[in-house]
């Protein structure tokens, strides 16, 4: 059984971050730095009512010595209506020292475009409403063709590479599929 790295937090001190506060803190998600906690990468604490407290001090300690590009590494943003999927995928490339957004639709992706440009998009093509063929030809409209490299990913396998190729993006994973090859995938095209 793997021991829990965490302690009693002391009462009084003012430099405590609750989990979502810690999250912000790091540019992280919750899940993420919960992860990191029980693997005893982040130092974390436990109020008597075993909720996680982070001192900012640790934090920092934690930027300088594991994840020096976690607020600077690169940008992924990831469109998909599975929110457990989204999440995943996200929780890993974090811990791999990229930054994500998540957009659960293809109008949220673009809207999220409008803000950011993203070193890369990982965009599912079955989506309610607006598919993410049509996101990637807004995309294409908007920052031209290329610019933004793009990772399809669907349910139907007939629609594959070959499709995505000539269409612009810059791969294809047919689901169901191990999520850690969306990931490998990620990093062979965008390297930390």
């Amino acid at each position: 059984m793997a021991r829990e790295n965490t302690e009693r937090a002391p009462l009084g001190d003012t430099d405590w971050l609750t989990l979502g506060q810690a999250a912000r803190y790091l540019g992280v998600a919750q899940s993420t730095i919960r992860k990191w906690s029980d693997s005893g990468r982040v130092r974390a604490f436990k109020t008597p009512g075993r909720h996680r407290r982070y001192r900012r001090d640790d934090l920092d300690a934690f930027l300088e010595r594991s994840l020096p590009d976690v607020r600077s590494g690169p940008v992924v943003l990831i469109v998909d209506d599975d929110e457990r999927l989204r999440e995943y995928v996200r929780v890993n490339l974090e811990m791999e020292g990229y930054r994500v957004q998540e957009a659960g639709s293809a109008e949220e992706g673009m809207g999220v475009l409008d803000d950011l440009r993203p070193d890369l998009v990982l965009l599912d093509v079955m989506m309610p409403k607006v598919d993410g063929w049509e996101m990637l030809q807004r995309m294409h409209e908007r920052h031209g063709v290329g610019s933004i490299p793009v990772v399809m990913f669907s349910g139907k396998v007939d629609e594959g590479a070959g499709e995505a190729a000539e269409r612009g993006a810059q791969g294809f994973i047919g689901k169901p599929f191990d999520p850690q090859e969306l990931i490998a995938q990620t990093k062979q095209l965008l390297p930390t």
